[in-house]
């Protein structure tokens, strides 16, 4: 049987973290960013998107498909 294709998310810092509150900076830094501009790419799953749901100010979310 073939293995499902997971959909992936692309999360891009779009907004400085200077002045934002420390729980936010820390989420930013659990998703991986440390630069603005940068991207990653995650799997779209529950707890990735309680993570860009608190921090959805800062960045920008691009569906990818895998």
């Amino acid at each position: 049987m073939a293995a499902k294709k997971e959909n992936m998310l692309k999360i891009t810092l779009v907004k400085s973290t200077i002045g934002a509150v420390p729980k936010h900076k820390l989420t930013v830094k659990a998703l991986g960013l440390r630069k603005l501009q940068q991207s990653v790419v995650l799997p779209d799953n529950a707890a990735t998107k309680g993570m860009i749901q608190q921090v959805n100010h800062l960045v920008k979310v691009e569906n990818v498909e895998a």
